[in-house]
């Protein structure tokens, strides 16, 4: 058992199976992009472009000489692809199987959401990228409908996303945030295996994905936002059999959910405290999971861009500000690409930190750096709010 702070030793635990306590645990450059989202399981797509989108963002805080096109060279080499984990995602092309379960739920007909979409629809899109080659949702014409959000899409878009979750079509670049899609015979590769697994495998596959991201995980975690209580007694049992086998060890720490992991797991050096600064995005692989940060980091987050003006508490697009083993605050940032400026709304402390100086030099760093990620040569913190005192 840890000899310090089961809490502390945690931290770092999670934050080494990150990739985020050193300079470059994936290497550099575009191969490193794919052995983090290999290492990660996923890389979360979003659209937001408050500042740098979500997907470019996660992979640059661990990957030194990151670039968007990286990710983009990938898509189009077919070592990754574009579907749903808990979210929309890009996946390693080696896990592709893995998406089948679902896939094969949609061609069922277990989502309402695409009933209305017609078999002639389907077929008329097929067709025509079948013989145009791939194409975008405007491509294709349809009547207007009145202006609104996604329950407002034209029945052309609709039936392209149940085609590509249903699996026949697929992801093959985007132009801009603009899916290209493509039939999926010109798409996967014809050395991927396409057998569904089996609900035991499906479960390997979840628990040793969270394992091998954080360390130790938890049965909550592993199926998190998957559907089924078939899917959950095989994680339990699959989990009661790796510890009757030896190969895992169950923890117990009061405030928190029981915990599985190597029985090796506190008899390893623990890894290092990093000593930097990050700011990661709300949509970051180590802090999605709300519940988990708040039981092993002590720290409430929630996105409000989806929250009324008026009930916001911290602001439209807040990036968690991670420092050496704490998540210590937030930053509500804005990146204006026409002036090269990035403005900092407001900055948030709200953990006490012993080393004032030591962390405003690394937060000087962390934004600079920061702002010529996202295409800006100056910043400036408009507004600060220390909730937590700084001891000197």
């Amino acid at each position: 058992m840890p000899k310090h702070s089961p809490l502390s030793t945690l931290r770092r635990i999670a934050l080494h199976h990150q990739g985020l306590s050193s300079t470059a645990p994936f290497g550099g450059g575009k191969q490193a992009t794919l052995k983090a989202i290999e290492h990660l399981s996923y890389v979360q797509i979003d659209t937001l472009a408050v500042v740098e989108r979500a997907h470019h963002h996660t992979l640059w805080a661990r990957i030194p000489r990151y670039k968007p096109a990286h990710l983009e060279q990938l898509l189009q080499e077919r070592a990754i692809f574009e579907y749903w984990s808990h979210a929309a995602a890009f996946l390693p092309m080696r896990d592709y199987r893995f998406a089948l379960p679902r896939m094969n739920a949609i061609k069922r007909g277990e989502s309402r959401w695409f009933a209305s979409v017609s078999k002639e629809t389907e077929q008329g899109i097929l067709t025509r990228i079948r013989d145009e080659g791939p194409l975008r949702a405007r491509d294709f014409d349809s009547p207007k409908q009145a202006a609104g959000n996604w329950w407002n899409w034209k029945p052309a878009k609709k039936a392209l996303e149940k085609l590509f979750f249903q699996g026949e079509l697929m992801i093959s670049s985007r132009e801009g945030m603009q899916k290209v899609y493509d039939l999926r015979e010109r798409v996967l590769p014809a050395q991927v295996n396409t057998r569904e697994p089996s609900l035991r495998e499906f479960a390997e596959y979840l628990l040793d994905s969270s394992l091998r991201a954080h360390g130790f995980t938890s049965v909550k975690q592993v199926a998190h936002l998957r559907q089924g209580a078939g899917l959950r007694r095989e994680i339990n049992a699959l989990l009661q059999d790796r510890v009757a086998q030896g190969l895992l060890a169950k923890y117990s720490f009061e405030g928190l959910p029981t915990l599985f992991a190597s029985p090796d797991l506190f008899e390893s050096k623990t890894p290092p405290r990093h000593g930097g600064l990050r700011l990661l995005s709300p949509f970051d692989n180590a802090v999605i999971h709300r519940e988990r940060l708040q039981q092993i980091f002590d720290f409430s987050y929630g996105i409000e861009c989806y929250v009324p003006q008026a009930k916001r508490q911290f602001g439209y697009f807040c990036l968690p500000i991670l420092y050496q083993d704490a998540i210590v605050g937030r930053a509500d940032c804005k990146a204006n690409r026409g002036s090269r400026h990035l403005d900092v709304l407001h900055l948030y402390i709200e953990k006490t930190l012993r080393d004032r100086d030591e962390f405003d030099a690394a937060l000087a760093v962390a934004l600079e750096k920061f702002a010529a990620f996202n295409g800006c040569e100056t910043y400036a913190i408009l507004k600060s709010t220390r909730i937590a005192p700084l001891d000197s």
